[in-house]
């Protein structure tokens, strides 16, 4: 971030008038998943000259265990203004529960001392969830992107709801979310259908080489490359175990393919999903691996070399999609989110899994996918919520009004 000792408090604009230069902005990320759809914007709002960039970093990012995400951030060129540790390492429901509670008290102190114009988050996270509390007691106007949608297998629905009632501005991924967010009763005027901001880095950021992702993970990238992220289902995590299960033994069944399998995140669950997933790799390291964290880089490269990727992450529904690489999605942990034709959906039995990763390698199926559909944008995304929220008045903006629905 600039260092704000040497900015000046006023700009001069193009007809030669002085103004108080506007806008601080607060943007909070609190794991590699949202971060990787806020980083340009982040890069966005740092290259404006008169808007000033506040990181506050949370949640997983701090972890090692999770691979201690917050030096992707400072590898990026972005100063971590903020740092706010939260006690993650009891997954359990009520461990949650209370983290929130920790959160909105350490949240809201931050805040109070950064003392922003604006508060920027994204999805739908249970830190997510913590630091929107605390904007909004503080009266920050809250921007919340990526609201509207539907994951009716995990807690994050009900989460994601909740951050768009108290937001104030909504940049919404795909136009059914508007409408989504209209039924809540938010004004018309402050819904913004951009598409999905992570796309932007499929454009901008560096294709790592098939020989330096080889170095990285220590493997051969040969035959068909599968790419594997799971992560619990909150809702159901009976249903999300038994899906897990029916998922190695199925990819068992390829022997030869090359399996690269990301760590699940920090819910409910997730513990014990990666011991699954790391038993799953000491059957045969040489063509498997598990990585605590790709980098997006990384995770996009494998992404584009991958003949299909496997699971029920975020990734599989938005960016795997304008990449071209088909996805078998697995349960119900993305249910409800806006498809593209390359998506196969599938319950969790090893039968229907195998025949939708099948249906994935098959060539017809391939071709399908490489026509790249999407409902989420092309990935120009995160100048047009730059420019929304320089220009946009915050004037009343705290003041809701509910946006009555005639049926």
């Amino acid at each position: 971030m600039r260092n704000l000792s040497l900015i000046c408090q006023v700009a001069q604009n193009s007809q030669g008038n002085w103004s108080k230069l506007i806008r601080k902005i607060c943007i909070f990320t609190g794991s590699r998943a949202d971060y990787g759809h806020l980083r340009w914007i982040m890069q966005e709002v740092q290259d404006d000259n008169q808007l000033i960039l506040h990181n506050l970093v949370s949640g997983a990012h701090l972890l090692s265990r999770l691979g201690e995400t917050w030096r992707e951030i400072d590898n990026d060129g972005f100063t971590i203004d903020t740092r706010v540790e939260l006690d993650l390492e009891n997954n359990s429901n009520l461990g949650t529960a209370i983290s929130v509670g920790h959160g909105i008290s350490s949240f809201s102190k931050s805040l109070k001392k950064i003392s922003p114009d604006m508060l920027v988050l994204l999805g739908d996270r249970y830190e997510t969830f913590a630091v929107a509390v605390s904007g909004m007691l503080l009266q920050i106007p809250i921007a919340h992107i990526h609201g509207g949608e539907t994951t009716e297998g995990v807690i994050d629905e009900a989460i994601r709801h909740s951050i768009t009632k108290m937001a104030h501005i909504h940049f919404v991924a795909a136009s059914e979310y508007r409408s989504r967010i209209m039924q809540l009763g938010e004004a018309p005027n402050r819904i913004y259908d951009y598409g999905a901001p992570g796309l932007d880095g499929l454009h901008r950021l560096r294709s790592v080489t098939k020989g330096e992702l080889t170095s990285f993970l220590g493997i051969e990238l040969k035959n068909k490359i599968f790419l594997v992220t799971y992560h619990p289902s909150t809702l159901d995590s009976v249903a999300s175990e038994k899906n897990l299960v029916e998922l190695l033994k199925t990819l068992n069944l390829y022997p030869k393919a090359t399996i690269i399998l990301t760590k699940a995140n920090s819910d409910f669950g997730g513990d014990k999903i990666n011991s699954y997933l790391e038993k799953f790799v000491k059957i045969d390291p040489k063509s498997r691996v598990l990585s605590n964290s790709l980098g997006l880089e990384r995770y996009y490269s494998l992404m584009k070399l991958a003949n299909v990727v496997i699971g029920n992450s975020s990734s599989g529904i938005i960016e795997a999609p304008v990449i071209g690489t088909p996805t078998v999605n697995i349960g119900t942990r993305q249910k409800g989110r806006a498809r593209s034709p390359s998506i196969i959906d599938c319950p969790g039995s090893g039968h229907d899994i195998e025949c939708a990763i099948n249906t994935a390698l098959s060539l017809t199926f391939q071709k399908k996918a490489a026509r790249r559909i999407s409902p989420y944008g092309r990935g120009d995304t995160s100048k047009k919520i730059v420019k929304t929220l320089k220009s946009i008045s915050l004037n009343k903006i705290l003041i809701k009004s509910f946006n009555n629905i005639t049926f």
